[in-house]
C-alpha cells in the first residue's frame, strides 16, 4: 500500500512538470477580445494562407466570430482578383489579414492537391487590415508555405 502511494506521488510530481505552455496564448486572447469588438456589417474577415502546393486562398470568417468558425475557401476571382494575383506576386501576402467584400456562392470547388472540396467565396473587394497579425494556429509552421499543414485556426 505504501509502495503504491509512493508510486502515485512520484508520478504526480513527474507528470506535472510536463505541462505544455502555449507561447501565443496571451496574444490569442487579445485577438479574441478584439474580434468581439468588431463592427457588424456586410463584410468578412480573411486570413491569407498561401501554400506552395495548394490553390485555396485562406480562411474567411464573419465579423465578430472567432477564427475557429472560419472556413477554408477557394476564391472566385471573376469580378476581382485576389490581392497577391492583382500585384503579380503570388503568395507575397501570406498570413496577411483582410477585410473582404463578397459572398459565399453556395458552391464548392475541388482542389486536387489536397483532394478536398472547399466553399467558393466570390471576391468583390478587399482592404488590408494587418500585415503581421497574431498567430491563429496551434503551430507557427502552419504559416510556412512549404509545409503541407492545413490545420484549422484555434
Amino acid at each position: 500500500m505504501i509502495r503504491l502511494l509512493l508510486l502515485a506521488i512520484t508520478a504526480a510530481v513527474i507528470f506535472t512538470g510536463c505541462e505544455t505552455i502555449d507561447p501565443d496564448a496571451s496574444a490569442r486572447a487579445a485577438t479574441n477580445a478584439a474580434i468581439l469588438q468588431e463592427a457588424p456589417g456586410n463584410y468578412f474577415v480573411g486570413r491569407r494562407m498561401y501554400k506552395k502546393d495548394y490553390k485555396m486562398w485562406g480562411w474567411v470568417r464573419e465579423p465578430g466570430k472567432p477564427w475557429k468558425s472560419a472556413k477554408l475557401v477557394m476564391f472566385n476571382e471573376q469580378r476581382k482578383l485576389a490581392p497577391d494575383r492583382e500585384r503579380s506576386e503570388i503568395g507575397s501576402d501570406n498570413n496577411y489579414e483582410y477585410k473582404l467584400i463578397g459572398y459565399f456562392s453556395g458552391e464548392t470547388v475541388y482542389e486536387p492537391a489536397s483532394d478536398g472540396f472547399y466553399p467558393e467565396f466570390v471576391l468583390q473587394g478587399y482592404e488590408i487590415r494587418n500585415v503581421s497579425p497574431s498567430n491563429i494556429y496551434s503551430t507557427k509552421r502552419q504559416n510556412d508555405p512549404t509545409v503541407r499543414i492545413l490545420a484549422s485556426p484555434l
